[in-house]
């Protein structure tokens, strides 16, 4: 589903290049039947965000928010066991979750296979239950992460907002 392309994208370290393309997820947002208007509105306040501040003051905030503070990590196994040992098994098994998929996580990009917008890739890589299902594994460290952001008043906590939301089994049994 692209909804989790774009959140992967808005969830990186922002670029020139995200900036420069804002508009287009603003018309594909209020152009889709796949989102919500909870969903749409969340898009357009962070969009308008992102468009409301300097591109330097953004990538500090990104920094600020997403480094500096562990309780903020975007590696959703570190919200789970730290840097217990047991982090290596969870990681190893995601990664092999990606291959059987026929995803290689590339060793280039430095980044372990927990990252959140490397998550929300292959999360848009399945099928809308797929996805669910997927997502829904993590639906508690997700709900964590986002009352972490709301308690440091991040605009990306309104993101993983979106995750908690469509992170739910009841959402297959609806459809």
């Amino acid at each position: 589903m692209r909804i989790y392309k774009i959140l992967s994208v808005l969830l990186q370290y922002p670029e020139q290049e995200l900036i420069e393309h804002l508009s287009e997820i603003a018309e594909w947002a209020d152009s889709t039947h796949d989102i919500d208007q909870q969903e749409r509105s969340i898009l357009h306040k962070f969009i308008q965000h992102m468009e409301n501040k300097a591109l330097l003051d953004l990538q500090a905030d990104y920094v600020k928010t997403f480094d500096m503070v562990p309780e903020h990590s975007l590696h959703l196994t570190h919200h789970l066991f730290g840097d217990d040992k047991n982090r290596g098994p969870a990681l190893i098994d995601l990664g092999e979750l990606y291959k059987d998929y026929g995803i290689e996580v590339s060793d280039s990009a430095n980044e372990l296979p927990d990252y959140l917008p490397l998550i929300l890739e292959f999360a848009a890589y399945l099928d809308s239950s797929e996805s669910t299902v997927f997502l829904s594994d993590a639906k508690k460290v997700f709900a964590v992460l986002m009352d972490n952001l709301t308690e440091a008043a991040s605009p990306y906590a309104d993101l993983i907002s979106i995750i908690v939301g469509r992170a739910s089994l009841t959402r297959i049994e609806a459809a």
